[in-house]
């Protein structure tokens, strides 16, 4: 459509606001109620211009037509009203907010409005400072909803609304309550938009001076990959605030990345290098620490590579983790390496390389936009990856159908068109289930198995043992409502699945995550076809980089295999010097070598596995038996209080390299602020403990590291942080400089040898636990939203307002027989261990089962799990423990 704006033509797409006219015309009007990823409401009547013929209208709502003429210069005094009618019902103070943090103060600076000269001040309505973080002004508030239409339509929390009429209009918690203790979930997308200041966070309200710096990097806590703005003054943070064009999170954030971040200068951050004498750790210099574990380090090289290990870290960059493997491997002389994926993920690699040839998810996260169906299994993203679950839910409340399969009623649940909930360890059957209907109904695009996969005569043989009836016997889901799941994601024209540990942390999470991949296969829903693909939802931030570079017993960076003698060559070449044949340990296996003694150091980065690993018992044995064990990490975790030597390292805010998130996504990561003094790099530390070993591991920044990667990984070929930093963001594979990465994978053939998917014909096979008498009831082991894994980082900042101490879920009726009320303390034994937690009764749990997090290490939750682990990775069994509860004694 074209326009006249102040007699300049300017040319628009239909659906466009006059708003957008005006700003394709070069000039800029005011919009106080207005957030360009928001409804309008057009309520503030500070953007009005004049539309010939028709007279003033709301720029921001009113529609573009083709041939209208726009003047803006003539009605700048309607909006200098409009600007000053607001103005005269706030204080004075409020033109005194600086103007970088108030959109009203720089408007009126433009326009030429004051404070108007009285001697009756408005009526004060007083402040809620009751919250952490959101602190409202209610004496700013100019009612413009901007903040309510924010927390439903960005958020999907719907925690907010307006009281009052007229003047006495202010936005409040929709509970009635204090802000403390309403439904918000400290996002602070409230924040982000309000144009006043009248919601504000403790680093702008404590400091009124300008920001010195400001700093964009990648979130360091899930695996989402949101892209931050840090804002410092004096080498300390003021404000962390979402990006508006972030890649993947469009200006939103979650309570960990936008606000947890005071453990930064938590007293408890370690500064100095530890070394256990005499039996405790006691402070040492550098030059003593890392002299300390040459030494021991070379006798173990010289006489027994193997008996080292190496435990790397999914809180790590890639750079660090791909020097991580490259020690263990070029300098040490072993292949023994594994990162936290291996209790986590390591199925979905299996499970999707198997299937579809690379280990990653298969779509980006954009493709959400277009899907009109979403499978969501084994996940609550609402909790674990909030951005995630925020746009699933406005994907949802946009009109796409929502189909849930787990155990747990979670907030995405309460919204499913479908929710399935399986008795935990049951999904194959599930999955299987679902096909089968696929099959029986006729929704399988045969026509996309013929020409892109294989296997599928094998799994027909197969599922003729999955009808819904058996699938009901053995999950416990009714059969009717597998079969309505089926044809909603059946009859669905861009279905997308969604995962998460739900269908890993199993004896059979390979089989699991196979099994619902053959979904996506079946409907011709990813690759060549139309769909969303199959997509893990990964945990922390970097567990998919660390795999990525090779930080894994059996793979070399991008997924060579060991084995593969051209792939140890490369890399021979790059490190000069031969690469170990045979595959390494798993974490699992490291810990057992230790408790048999073939084990005689683990070095273990930013992993604090007495708290996040299962049967924690054992876990504790192997350190004990180790005779060496170095720990890098920000504090004395449970962890590194058992080691006999402690690095104090930089955490993510605090050096530079890249992540990779979810969807295979490779973004930078910047210094924000420096590290505290005596503390230094995962990336200087194994560079300090090499030199004093003789090795040169060269790499001698972050950017020479990630150049190597991609010189001996050809799937990252073509990512340079030159590049990131000049384009943005990259999915891999990305193979040369000049390709544009691949966000959507398998586009003309599967990365398979033979170019096809392999559907698997995998039959259900019971968990590896079961209940009975003594031990009646499911524990299922997972996140909760205020806090992030072992807690380290979340429970050193005022998150701990929010969540103070671990409970256990357990289900209104099972309550009332165990005789349990709210915050009764329970004692919980499992065939592994004990634990003490307070009840919190909810029916998000189903009879028969129990839930809790694991991020207070007191609440020794992993001492209750079992070691069962999944046959293909060995990733533990976390979702399926028998327990017994008992009440107050």
């Amino acid at each position: 459509m074209k326009l006249l704006i102040d007699g300049q033509a300017v040319e628009v797409l239909r659906g466009a606001t006059l708003l957008d006219a005006v700003r394709a015309a070069g000039l800029a009007l005011p919009a106080l109620c207005h957030d360009d990823r928001l409804s309008s409401v057009a309520s503030c009547r500070t953007c009005l211009v004049d539309v010939a013929g028709r007279g003033l209208a709301a720029a921001c709502s009113t529609p573009a037509e083709d041939g209208l003429r726009i003047a803006v210069e003539a009605s700048r005094g309607n909006r200098r009203d409009a600007l000053q009618a607001i103005v005269a019902g706030l204080p004075p103070r409020a033109l005194d907010v600086p103007a970088d943090r108030s959109e009203l103060v720089r408007q009126c600076a433009e326009y030429g409005v004051t404070s108007p000269d009285r001697s009756v001040l408005p009526p004060q309505r007083g402040l809620d400072h009751s919250h952490p973080y959101v602190k409202l002004d209610r004496d700013l508030c100019i009612a413009c909803g901007r903040c309510v239409r924010a927390c439903a339509e960005i958020q999907g929390t719907f925690a907010l609304t307006l009281v009052n009429r007229g003047a006495d209009t202010v936005v409040a918690p929709g509970t009635g309550g204090p802000w403390a203790e309403s439904d918000c979930v400290s996002c602070g997308a409230c924040v982000d938009t309000c144009p006043t200041g009248a919601l504000s966070e403790p680093g702008l309200l404590l400091n009124l001076l300008p920001v010195e710096r400001q700093t964009r990097t990648t979130c360091g806590y899930c695996g989402v990959g949101c892209s931050l703005e840090v804002s410092t003054r004096d080498n300390a943070i003021m404000t962390v605030t979402p990006v508006g064009d972030g890649s993947v999170n469009r200006g939103h954030a979650c309570v960990k990345g936008r606000f947890a971040h005071g453990f930064l200068s938590s007293p408890d951050r370690l500064t100095t290098p530890l070394i256990r004498r005499s039996g405790t750790l006691a402070p040492a210099t550098w030059d003593e620490a890392v002299e300390y574990v040459a030494t021991r380090l070379a006798g173990i090289r010289d006489s027994d590579p193997d008996g080292f290990a190496l435990i790397s870290s999914a809180r790590a960059t890639n750079e660090e983790n791909y020097l991580a493997q490259k020690f263990a491997r070029a300098v040490l002389g072993t292949n023994n390496v594994d990162n936290c994926s291996r209790l986590c993920h390591a199925p979905s690699a299996a499970g999707l390389a198997a299937t579809f040839g690379l280990g990653g998810g298969t779509n980006p996260f954009d493709d959400l936009d277009r899907c009109d169906a979403v499978l969501l299994v084994g996940a609550n993203p609402t909790a674990a990856h909030p951005v995630v679950g925020s746009r699933i839910f406005q994907r949802v409340m946009d009109g796409a159908r929502l189909v849930v399969v787990d155990p747990r009623r979670t907030f995405l649940a309460r919204h499913a068109d479908i929710h399935l909930r399986p008795r935990p360890g049951t999904n194959v059957a599930v999955f299987n289930g679902l096909a089968h209907v696929l099959v029986r109904e006729g929704l399988v695009d045969t026509a996309f198995l013929d020409a892109h996969a294989t296997g599928y005569e094998e799994l027909l043989a197969l599922l003729g043992d999955y009808p819904p009836e058996r699938v009901a016997d053995i999950s416990g889901v009714p059969a009717d409502d597998l079969v309505q799941a089926a044809l909603t994601y059946g009859h669905a024209l861009a279905p997308a699945i969604f995962y998460g540990l739900g269908v890993t942390e199993h004896l059979h999470g390979t089989d699991g995550v196979r099994t619902l991949s053959n979904l996506a296969l079946l409907r011709g829903a990813v690759g060549p076809g139309a769909g969303g693909g199959v997509n893990p939802l990964r945990g922390q931030n970097n567990v998919q980089g660390a795999s990525d570079m090779g930080a894994l017993p059996d793979t070399l960076p991008g997924y060579q295999k060991v084995l593969d003698p051209v792939a140890r060559a490369r890399c021979a070449e790059a490190w000069r010097t031969q690469v170990p044949p045979r595959p390494g340990l798993r974490i699992p296996q490291m810990f057992a070598a230790a408790r048999t003694g073939s084990l005689k150091a683990l070095w273990i980065i930013g992993e604090d596995v007495l708290t996040t690993d299962p049967d924690s018992a054992s876990v504790r044995a192997a350190l004990d038996a180790c005779p060496l064990v170095i720990c890098n990490d920000l504090f004395l975790t449970a962890t590194a209080a058992t080691a006999d030597v402690v690095f104090p390292v930089a955490s993510w805010l605090e050096k530079d390299g890249t992540f990779v998130n979810f969807d295979r996504r490779f973004q930078r990561v910047r210094e924000a602020v420096a590290p505290p003094a005596g503390v230094r790099t995962d990336f200087a530390v194994l560079h300090a403990v090499a030199s004093r070993l003789g090795a040169d591991l060269g790499c001698a920044t972050p950017a020479e590291a990630m150049a190597e990667c991609a010189a001996v990984a050809p799937v990252f070929g073509g990512i340079t942080h030159a590049r990131l930093d000049r384009d943005g963001p990259l999915h891999w594979p990305c193979s040369s400089a000049d390709s544009p990465g691949t966000p959507r994978l398998y586009r003309d053939r599967f990365a398979t040898p033979d170019g096809l998917a392999h559907l698997a014909a995998s039959p259900y096979l019971p968990p590896g636990e079961q209940c009975d008498a003594d031990f009646p009831f499911l524990l299922i082991t997972g996140r909760r939203a205020e806090h992030y894994n072992s807690g380290s980082m979340t429970r050193r900042t005022d998150n701990l307002r929010l969540l103070s101490l671990e409970t256990i879920d357990v289900e209104p009726g099972d309550a009332v027989l165990l005789g349990l009320n709210n915050g009764d303390p329970v004692h919980l034994n499992s065939r592994h261990g004990t634990a003490v937690l307070r009840a919190r009764i909810t029916d998000d749990v189903a009879p028969g089962q129990v839930f809790a997090g694991f991020h207070f290490p007191g609440a020794a939750v992993n001492s209750l799990t079992s070691p069962s682990g999944d046959e293909v990775t060995g990733c533990p069994e976390y979702k399926v423990t028998a327990v017994s509860l008992a009440g107050p004694r």
